[in-house]
């Protein structure tokens, strides 16, 4: 144990002093913190507004495109060709022309701009002329807007979680979202820091360091020691990670305001609202934010931590074994493909069946299976699932990786200091029946 608690903290010490750690650990909350701040703060950046000239021949739409913060209407004289004419003098974003219109087939309606149109600015075009047509067509056809107005229920559902402990507000959006990004994390970890101790075996390998180090070191306690130690160097980071985004995330918080969405801000401002839309708007922002607050967050992150370091000991034994049965990266990838086929799997089935039916057969299945479970059920987790279901999950992932760990072991001792031989599956399966 001794030896092992030695190779653990060469690992540990040797990675967390390098440059590229202290740097990632750094950026990444920051980079986070970018990827959610930016789109708000572009977002409340005001662009300035857009003029758009219209020249309507068919009338039906003359002075009613109403003007908003993005786009100013202006109606210009035709004839089409003069009006052309006048635009390229003009530094105005656009010209809309209209032409005569059959209203059962409108037809030849252009956008003449002199750079690209955006297609946020055509979607907002077409969202008020189709709206506008709609409106002649009612009133010709004898039809009141306003009653029509008010026949259209707008309806939105809310989803709330019912148990014994009482009734909280959920968003398959947001369980949806934090499933996900949980799932992508462990995926991404595991590939991340298995990669390192295969990496790590084959350099060490190539370099004869072994053939010193087994000397005075068991293979098995080499290849333990050396997995602990680089499980311990991404726990550290993702720990830091937590601290750092938990610092920038209350920053971010307090920037923005968010207690303008408690249930009395949102009631204050519901009672000023005459639009029964933007009541509605206001409601489900609110959902979102109550959805969000009640994620139970010890269980997800407990969760994640479990599933990172059970994935991480399955998937990174059976790296390190590649690395000692190989001479190069290059001669890795015939014995990668198998082992990752079933991570990339269950992440591939999780963005298709999964969500879509998470508590399914299906989904059951591949989150005890302990090669997908660790992506699989960190997706289920946020959607609530059964006690007995996780903790079966967890004792067949231990299960799991003391399998993969000991078939590992037997191909490790085996292979660190076996040089220049070209190995296949044959071989390796010699080596897991080899005494001694």
């Amino acid at each position: 144990m001794d030896k092992i608690w030695l190779v653990f903290q060469r690992e540990y010490l040797v990675r967390v002093r390098k440059k590229s750690f202290i740097v990632m650990t750094i950026l990444g909350p920051l980079l986070m913190a970018l990827v959610m701040i930016v789109p708000i703060w572009l977002a409340t950046m005001s662009d300035d507004t857009k003029v758009v000239q219209v020249l309507d021949e068919s009338g039906y739409l003359k002075g009613k495109l109403t003007s908003t913060e993005e786009l100013k209407f202006i109606n210009v004289p035709g004839p089409v060709e003069t009006a052309k004419a006048a635009y390229l003098q003009s530094e105005d974003a656009a010209l809309l022309y209209i032409p005569q219109l059959d209203l059962e087939k409108p037809q030849g309606i252009q956008l003449f701009s002199q750079k690209s149109t955006s297609l946020s600015m055509k979607g907002n075009l077409e969202k008020q002329v189709r709206q506008e047509l709609e409106e002649v067509k009612f009133v010709n056809s004898g039809i009141d807007q306003q009653v029509l107005d008010k026949i259209k229920t707008p309806i939105s559902i809310r989803t709330v979680n019912l148990s014994a402990e009482g009734e909280k507000s959920s968003d398959v959006a947001v369980t949806t979202g934090v499933g996900f990004m949980g799932a992508f994390l462990v995926y991404l970890f595991i590939f991340i820091y298995g990669a390192q101790i295969m990496r790590g075996v084959i350099e060490e390998k190539t370099s004869r360091i072994l053939e010193v180090m087994v000397s005075s070191v068991k293979p098995f306690q080499l290849m333990a020691g050396k997995i602990l130690g680089i499980a311990a160097v991404g726990l550290t980071q993702f720990l830091l990670w937590i601290v750092l985004t938990s610092a920038i995330s209350a920053g971010v918080t307090s920037r923005f305001d968010l207690k303008r969405f408690s249930d009395e801000q949102i009631s204050q401002t519901t009672q000023g609202m005459e639009s029964e839309r933007d009541v509605q708007q206001a409601q489900e922002i609110h959902e979102l934010f109550s959805a969000t607050q009640n994620l139970n967050y010890p269980l997800l992150i407990g969760s994640f931590l479990f599933y990172f370091l059970g994935g991480y000991l399955l998937y990174g034994a059976l790296f390190g074994a590649v690395g000692a049965a190989v001479d190069s990266e290059t001669d890795s990838q015939q014995f990668m493909l198998p082992i990752t086929v079933p991570l990339i799997l269950s992440f591939i089935v999780a963005q298709t069946i999964i969500i879509k039916n998470p508590n399914g057969p299906v989904a059951f299945w591949m989150s005890m299976i302990p090669f997908t479970s660790p992506v699989v059920m960190m997706l289920r987790m946020p959607f609530g699932v059964p006690t007995w279901e996780l903790l079966l999950s967890m004792f067949l992932l231990m299960l799991g990786f003391i399998g993969t760990i000991w078939v590992a072991a037997r191909i490790y001792r085996v292979g660190i200091l076996m040089y220049g031989k070209k190995v296949n599956y044959r071989e390796l399966s010699k080596w897991l029946f080899y005494k001694g």
